[in-house]
């Protein structure tokens, strides 16, 4: 990717030098506990977290850095990409006569609270909607590189650009409409609807890699790959796969490898919003 003049955005917590909590659980990209968890017993991850989250109950608040956005360099390719979301939702946002509220993106190391509760970095990336931030642990992306075989600076990307794909969601009101609609279905349309929100936000962060390539041209050659292959890493399929020898779609909770690329392709490909509609399709 091509960031070197890419605007690196201020809307940075650091958390990392700050001590964390109690390990919890937090729905988001990489969520590998949890979803093992889910698969083996036939729970829906977001109501395994509910649970986990009031079995921990409250914690000393984590503090960030005192000296504003950090500037270190493993900081700065996300810093950068998420300078690069807020040009363009906020160009896409401005188009349609209204304003982009931008997500803070906190960084921390090994767990943090948040306003959706406890997380480790074993949930990997998520975005919260109660505080309209994006959590990460940076290790992740080792993680990513090794673990799911997806490494690349552009897969860094669209692991974030994912989660600020939700923060659009939360934006536009996505979010609190399939909240409701869940509270009134059973266990098995709850995951096929959660899973056309993760559908979306994979949709969303193609529309981001259309735009900063035709505004800014960050994009060399292999990027989309990157992107593609880490879509395919972290798919419910490929994951079950690996953990437990076998797939079962019923408990699907972010969409299968193909479908994640498919969607990242769309979304890349046209560039519009209106291509993004997960929920209508079958």
């Amino acid at each position: 990717m091509r960031l070197g003049r890419s605007r690196r955005s201020t809307n940075v917590e650091d958390y990392r030098s700050s001590p964390g909590g109690r390990p919890g659980l937090k729905f988001g990209l990489g969520t590998i506990v949890v979803l093992v968890i889910g698969y083996f017993l036939g729970i829906n991850p977001l109501t395994m977290l509910g649970i986990m989250n009031n079995m921990q109950g409250s914690a000393p608040t984590t503090e960030p850095a005192p000296d504003g956005a950090p500037t270190d360099q493993g900081s700065d390719l996300v810093r950068a990409v998420l300078g690069d979301t807020e040009d363009t939702w906020g160009a896409i946002f401005q188009a349609s006569g209204s304003q982009y509220p931008p997500p803070t993106l906190a960084l921390f190391r090994g767990s943090i609270q948040s306003a959706c509760g406890f997380a480790s970095s074993a949930s990997g990336p998520f975005y919260c909607p109660g505080d309209r931030k994006v959590y990460i642990d940076l290790a992740f992306y080792d993680e990513l590189a090794q673990q799911f075989q997806a490494p690349g600076d552009f897969a860094q990307a669209y692991v974030l650009a994912h989660e600020v794909g939700h923060h659009v969601q939360n934006v536009l009101g996505t979010l609190e409409k399939v909240q409701a609609a869940q509270q009134r279905l059973g266990e098995a349309e709850r995951n096929q609807l959660q899973v056309r929100v993760e559908l979306q936000a994979d949709c969303y962060a193609g529309i981001w890699a259309y735009h900063a390539e035709k505004s800014r041209s960050i994009l060399e050659p292999g990027d989309i790959d990157e992107g593609l292959k880490a879509a395919s890493a972290v798919g419910d399929d490929t994951i079950q796969r690996r953990m437990q020898g076998h797939v079962v779609p019923e408990s699907f909770t972010h969409g299968s490898a193909g479908e994640r690329m498919r969607w990242f392709t769309r979304g890349y490909e046209s560039g519009e919003l209106a291509s993004c509609d997960t929920f209508s399709p079958r």
